[in-house]
């Protein structure tokens, strides 16, 4: 029970934190997001998998289907925001002396745990299956 009540809390945790990130990305827009791509030399519609990573990938996280792949898109999301965002800031310390990227190394971090570690019982896909 501990392990599966502890895979909830880290499923709702994340999800629901990235989330956020998502609704504020459809409220504002994908401008932002399409200029980046962009300046990177990628196709302007790549950014619209934007939603793919802050959206639809948190809301199966968090109900629990397809855990292990929507974690995996989360992880992936995650480096891309690096790389196009915050490259600059990969190596340094913020003025408190916390790792600059300490909320991206943690969605990560957290993402991956979730990739290895799958939803466990309390998920609508269960603990059993390949991709939960």
């Amino acid at each position: 029970m501990g392990n599966d009540l502890g895979r909830l809390i880290l499923r709702v945790a994340l999800g629901a934190l990235i989330l956020t990130h998502g609704v504020t990305k459809i409220i504002a827009g994908p401008a932002f997001i399409v200029s980046l791509v962009a300046k990177a030399g990628l196709p302007p519609p790549v950014a619209y998998l934007v939603y793919v990573g802050e959206v639809l990938a948190p809301l199966l996280i968090i109900i629990g289907l397809w855990t292990r792949a929507a974690a995996f898109v989360v992880v992936i999301n995650m480096a891309v925001a690096v790389w196009l965002a915050h490259m600059g800031q990969l190596l340094k310390l913020n003025e408190t002396g916390g790792y600059a990227l300490e909320l991206q190394a943690m969605y990560f971090a957290t993402a991956l745990a979730i990739a290895l570690l799958g939803a466990g019982r309390y998920s609508i896909g269960g603990s059993g299956g390949r991709w939960n």
